[in-house]
């Protein structure tokens, strides 16, 4: 007896491992493909990007190449401190690249292809001389990156390097004021081999904190050990060299060492480099490592330090914390030689009771002198737009209170007050006065926009309305402080400012659009009311030419304003045909008002433009698609937003939800609701708290609360300060209530904060422990985004697969 129970014991332990492995193995050995529409939408031509010469009287016209193939992210690749890193280039991993460069005249005409490009191009960094006679940029190659030069006037490439740029700290080259020299970033050439992983580990790794409060965020890629720190100096450490690029003659600048930006004065005199120091950290990339700053004398070759800042692993909590000592310093774009920088007054914290957050300090060449005050900021810096000797602009602001204050300032009379020009709550886009113009100086510095009275300066901005965006040019007087509306897109169009042309003559280069005309681009003469179509590019997306696209609006039950874009299926008639059955795809923001949470973003009158994930493109699979719904999340007064996170959830789908079913588009029984990273987080929670959906689709989300402990999107609570939130608020806790077929995608190599791939492993597990219908692909070489066209076709076709059986 007891041998016959030990034998049916053991058939049935046998066979439920047979049952589990059945139900759990791999269903599929190659990637699949979706129907014949998706893959002329996902292999549709990409449209050229169109930029223009810092003299603003030449077209670049930039071919990007299309999806990379799956071998191409599958190449080796080092995740170190932050970055990724291709070890074979020594530049960045996964990078996009240009594979064409063409030019024309402002008008249009004279249109050439650049000769001489190389044979097989992976074009990046782009950047102009300031005199606008060369154009440089880097070729990436099988064993490294190239510097080239284009000859504008010869429309004429040629390399200017060996493979032996350094680009993995992504700052590779800039140009002088000169225009004929370069200062680039090289490999070390003394490095020797590849340090190498022993085979026996030669030490245990330790860390260890005793007392301090040492709170940070969820960082992926992050140093692990000894090996790493090794490796990590093999591959950043560069020596900078200055390149005459028509001799081609060089010469070496300051000493070696891992060098994370440089950036050269106006006057082409001085050379500002940030060098990371150790002891590196094992817990924060390392843009917070210690770190100095120094001058070197590009004449004589000596050296200045300018600042030594220390580890920042011990921000105090709060988006509006910073590290303590200098920070952003940068060259003053208007002078010959003058830095400015910030330092905070309140040691970073912004639980500290202070007046002033902030001030701000300068120091001119020869950089001998102790650093000067220029002012004090009741809230953080965010930079200075340099205009002329006695106007520029200082930007500050505050998140817990979303305000945003702009000032202007006299440089040569920093006793003088700052001059309020905006302060504003960033969540009111319909009293948004735009961005000041800029143009690029003698220097190649980025400097306001003036008129040749130096009086008039000019705002560019979306324009938002209830309406939909309606981008606009103003005109700023500083003498009066006076804003006088100059031109504004109206109906039908679609046309948004791209640069000043002639500040004196109101000359402007847009872009325009029509829900039946796709985009190209303009020159407007604000004066004379006329406008010219200056190119010609191809129609993007023929496909959708016909798609239903519309800006739809509705009301929450609380009275706020949402708003979405619905596309229903070519040749569908509202109201004729029978109800469709629909995608709802969405991304949650939070909002401290509820009437910055109603206002209406993006237009009603733009030309159909995907991207190759798009959920739209479900609508040549006979689906309605409500893209980009409104989903806020509002805290007024003392409450925080994330308070109410999942009853707002809802409340925003069931309003979506009625307008559909009531506009007679959508069957209220066969809706999916769908998202990407925080809107994953938004699709997990709504099937886990409602029966309103059929199915769901949930791409690359975190569903566990407690793995992102110190803060995750908008919450700068940590678990220990409010364990009930972190709990109620994710759907791994939850896993018992799912009721409703969800679908988790996810790249098997995310390296977006708190987003690990472990969250869909874990919650997938979570979810088949608790009898949940779900299904989980893994994407591999993928990370946050999808790239490669092997696995966004295979998405598309996942997708379908699962609305077809569980929606349609």
């Amino acid at each position: 007896m007891k041998k016959y129970f030990l034998i049916k014991l053991f058939f049935l332990l046998y066979l439920a491992f047979f049952l589990n492995t059945t139900i759990n193995c791999q269903e599929i050995d190659s990637y699949q493909l979706p129907p014949d529409e998706i893959i002329e939408l996902v292999d549709a031509p990409v449209t050229p990007r169109v930029t223009l010469n810092p003299q603003r009287d030449k077209l670049l016209y930039i071919e990007n190449r299309g999806l990379p193939n799956l071998e191409d992210l599958a190449v080796e690749e080092l995740r170190l401190a932050g970055i990724r890193i291709d070890p074979l280039t020594n530049g960045p991993s996964r990078a996009g690249y240009s594979i064409g460069l063409s030019i024309s005249d402002i008008d249009g005409k004279n249109h050439e292809d650049i000769k001489g490009l190389p044979d097989e191009p992976r074009i990046r960094n782009l950047r102009w001389s300031p005199d606008g006679n060369w154009l440089a940029f880097t070729n990436t190659t099988n064993n490294g990156i190239e510097l080239w030069v284009t000859d504008i006037n010869k429309k004429e490439a040629k390399k200017l390097t060996s493979p032996i740029v350094n680009e993995s700290m992504g700052n590779s080259y800039t140009w002088l004021s000169d225009s004929k020299t370069i200062i680039y970033s090289s490999i070390n050439k003394n490095r020797g081999e590849t340090p190498k992983r022993p085979r026996v580990a030669e030490a245990p790794v330790v860390q260890e904190s005793i007392g301090r409060k040492v709170a940070v965020r969820t960082y992926q890629d992050m140093l692990s050990d000894i090996y790493d720190e090794r490796i990590f100096d093999y591959y950043t450490t560069s020596q900078l060299y200055s390149l005459n690029v028509i001799n081609k003659e060089q010469s070496k600048v300051g000493k070696p060492g891992v060098i994370s930006r440089f950036s050269d004065s106006p006057d082409g005199n001085y050379l500002l480099v940030n060098r990371i120091k150790k002891p590196y950290s094992y817990i924060v990339p390392y843009s917070r490592f210690p770190q100095s700053f120094e001058i070197i004398d590009l004449k004589n070759g000596e050296t200045i330090k300018i600042a030594d800042i220390p580890l920042a692993d011990d921000i105090p909590q709060g988006f509006d914390a910073t590290r303590e000592g200098p920070r952003r310093i940068r060259w003053r774009a208007d002078a010959p030689a003058t830095l400015f920088w910030a330092e905070a007054l309140d040691k970073g914290d912004p639980s500290v009771e202070a007046e002033f957050r902030d001030k701000v300090l300068y120091l001119e060449a020869p950089f001998t002198d102790e650093p000067k005050k220029a002012f004090k900021l009741e809230k953080r810096y965010r930079g200075i737009t340099w205009g002329k000797e006695d106007f520029a602009i200082v930007n500050q602001f505050w998140w817990r209170d979303r305000r945003s204050v702009t000032n202007s300032f006299n440089p040569s009379d920093l006793s003088m007050p700052l001059v309020e020009i905006f302060d504003r709550s960033t969540e009111d886009r319909y009293n948004d006065p735009g961005r000041f113009q800029t143009i690029t100086n003698k220097n190649g510095k980025s400097v306001l926009n003036f008129d040749d009275r130096k009086r008039i300066l000019f705002l560019t901005g979306s324009g938002a309305t209830p309406e939909g965006n309606k981008p606009f040019v103003d005109t700023y007087d500083i003498n009066t402080g006076n804003i006088e509306r100059l031109w504004r897109s109206e109906p039908p169009y679609y046309e948004t400012p791209v640069s000043i042309l002639d500040a004196n003559r109101k000359i402007v280069m847009t872009r325009r659009e029509s829900k039946d005309k796709h985009p190209n681009f303009y020159i407007r003469y604000l004066q004379d009311d006329k406008i010219d179509r200056i190119t010609d590019l191809p129609v993007p997306f023929p496909q959708l030419r016909n798609v239903y696209n519309e800006m739809i609006h509705y009301e929450r039950e609380d009275g706020i304003t949402l708003s979405g874009n619905l596309y229903l299926p070519e040749g569908y008639e509202i109201g004729v045909d029978e109800p469709l059955p629909t995608i709802l795809w969405a991304y949650p923001r939070e909002y401290i008002t509820a009437d910055g949470a109603g206002q209406v973003t993006g237009s009603p009158h733009t030309y159909t433009r995907i991207g190759a994930t798009s959920p739209v493109m479900l609508v040549t699979q006979g689906y309605a698609v409500l893209s980009n719904a409104s989903f806020p999340i509002v805290g007024e007064e003392e409450k925080q937003p994330n308070d109410t996170f999942v009853e707002q959830l809802i409340a925003n789908a069931e309003a979506a939800v009625e307008k559909l079913t009531e506009m007679g588009v959508t069957d209220p029984n066969r809706i999916a609701i769908a998202g990407h990273s925080y809107g994953a987080f938004m699709t997990a929670n709504l099937l886990s708290h409602t029966d309103m959906f059929s199915a769901g689709i949930a791409r690359s989300g975190a569903y566990n609360r407690l793995l992102t402990p110190f803060g995750f999107q908008r919450e700068e609570r940590t678990f220990w300060q409010d364990t009930d939130l972190y709990i109620k608020m994710s759907p791994f806790s939850h896993a018992h209530k799912m009721n409703t077929p969800l679908l988790l995608i996810h790249g098997a190599d995310d390296n977006n904060s708190g987003t690990y791939p472990m969250q869909s492993e874990r919650y997938y597990d979570a979810l088949r422990g608790n009898g949940a219908t779900v299904r989980l692909v893994m994407l591999p070489h993928e990370s946050h985004g999808y790239r490669a066209r092997e696995s966004v076709l295979h998405m598309h076709r996942e997708w379908i697969e699962w609305l077809n059986k569980y929606v349609k």
